[in-house]
């Protein structure tokens, strides 16, 4: 996890052979300063997959493209809403909510998500048998949703909010409801629902992520997600929004 919030998001997928991008929030020396952090370089991503046309999301992507010629793989409705934000990028390759692509050696299913965008996806990476599912920026895990996100050994989660500190917090009132709605965020609560719909033995990892600065806490979002697990050698954690998190292996 590069990073995680509203300030940027930018996930680092590879199998060791195959690495790719999952969106690129923040700006392109940034994202070179945190790949370098884990002794990782940017020359060797092969692509940059985008999930949204928000801010938060592409910031980097169309620098970053640029400056390494990379490919960008992104629904043809995200790229209309976001062409100008994402400026010239040589290599376009679209894809549909529902139909599986290939990079190289990583095979990618991205799958339509509740949130306020033109056409939001969250992704399944999958490879080896193994299965990454990602889930952010969402207001609602439907049916479908929780579909995809069945026998992943690694998920990566989206717990932005505590409902109590969101309702008293300084957010005016139409935020708060964008927030809480069904094109917004889960709340912890939520997260920890979808958590133990999809969770099974096999599933190694958990990272919440596009945790709320204002409206939650690391503390808290452990804790509420957590707190009904069985016993079990799942590892939970929080994605971070000022670093990068360490490298995982699955």
């Amino acid at each position: 996890m590069l990073a995680s919030g509203s300030r940027g998001n930018s996930i680092y997928i590879s199998n060791g052979d195959t690495s790719v991008l999952i969106d690129a929030g923040l700006s392109g020396i940034e994202i070179e300063r945190r790949m370098k952090s884990r002794n990782l370089n940017v020359k060797n991503i092969d692509a940059i997959i985008v999930s949204h046309e928000h801010s938060d999301h592409i910031q980097g992507v169309g620098i970053l493209a640029r400056r390494y010629n990379l490919p960008v793989y992104i629904s043809s409705e995200t790229f209309n809403t976001a062409a100008k934000q994402l400026g010239s990028i040589k290599h376009i390759n679209n894809f549909s909510c529902g139909t599986e692509f290939a990079i190289k050696h990583l095979n990618i299913r991205p799958f339509s998500i509740s949130h306020d965008a033109s056409d939001p996806a969250g992704f399944t990476i999958g490879c080896n048998g193994q299965k990454i599912g990602i889930a952010t920026d969402l207001g609602i895990a439907t049916a479908m949703v929780r579909q995809h996100l069945k026998n992943c050994c690694c998920l990566i989660l989206e717990a932005n909010h505590d409902v109590p500190m969101l309702e008293d917090g300084p957010y005016p009132w139409p935020v708060k409801q964008r927030v809480k709605g069904r094109s917004g965020h889960l709340s912890n609560e939520s997260s920890r629902e979808l958590l133990m719909d999809v969770m099974h033995d096999q599933m190694s990892h958990v990272i919440l992520a596009h945790l709320s600065e204002t409206n939650n806490t690391p503390e808290k979002a452990l804790r509420v997600v957590t707190e009904h697990l069985p016993d079990t050698q799942l590892n939970v954690s929080v994605a971070a929004q000022s670093y990068a998190g360490p490298i995982i292996h699955l």
